[in-house]
């Protein structure tokens, strides 16, 4: 929070409340200024495989649950996550997330794993805070990331066209190709590390872009947040594509 650190994402599907259980330990009592994004709509099995966990009533427990580890009254964004296979149609879920926030469980709703027309099917129910889908430097189409197809190069123009906040998840970690590559030559001009140009490329590409870069370490936070600091110029830009 003292290096400027603001927005945090977590579910509680990571490592079973862990995450949030870690956040409530070194941060409640909240910081007026710091967002908490979670994630519903999805849960694991014990062999960590995905299933929808995306009725009214799971979404309601997963809510529920959320408040209770983060150590929240209410929750400032939640993101309902689409997943493949799932028999609940979309209105009724996202009606459910919107029944919620009347409640005041939650403050915003966003969406993630989402295709263009879901994005104008909840822009139609409601107000659209964000939306995560997979996106970054090597993935910009459509592309399955093991969930469903998030079609993040498609849905990141209706976002602007909107004024809507894109998250980009996996952003570092689908296969840049090793040599050869703008993204690596210009790095290596800019004595910088290709994931932290990689973050960099992001932050230049659109204001509504706020990426989520995991972070497993101190060594690895600095190297993030030291990404913030790389300037790129049009031409730099222009010749990353």
């Amino acid at each position: 929070m003292a290096s400027g650190v603001n927005f945090i994402d977590t579910a509680d599907y990571y490592g079973e409340d862990v995450t949030n259980r870690l956040i409530a330990e070194a941060l409640c009592p909240y910081a007026d200024d710091l967002v908490i994004c979670t994630k519903v709509g999805g849960a694991r099995r014990p062999d960590k495989s995905w299933i929808p966990f995306n009725t009214p009533e799971n979404l309601r427990t997963s809510i529920e649950n959320n408040l209770r580890t983060l150590r929240q009254e209410q929750i400032q964004l939640v993101h309902f996550r689409v997943m493949p296979g799932a028999d609940v149609p979309f209105a009724e879920s996202m009606g459910a997330m919107y029944e919620m926030q009347r409640e005041g469980k939650i403050l915003h709703v966003g969406i993630s794993n989402v295709n263009p027309e879901e994005l104008t099917a909840a822009l139609q129910m409601g107000d659209v805070a964000s939306v995560e889908n997979m996106y970054g430097y090597a993935q910009r189409t459509t592309l399955n990331d093991g969930h469903g197809e998030t079609r993040g190069g498609e849905v990141l123009p209706l976002c602007e066209q909107h004024g809507i906040p894109f998250v980009p998840f996996f952003s570092l970690v689908h296969g840049l190709p090793n040599g050869g590559n703008k993204l690596a030559e210009l790095a290596r001009q800019r004595g910088v590390m290709e994931a932290q140009l990689n973050i960099a490329w992001l932050l230049h590409k659109s204001p509504l872009l706020l990426p989520i870069p995991g972070t497993s370490s101190l060594v690895h936070l600095r190297e993030n947040l030291a990404a913030a600091d790389i300037q790129l110029s049009a031409e730099d830009m222009a010749y990353l594509g």
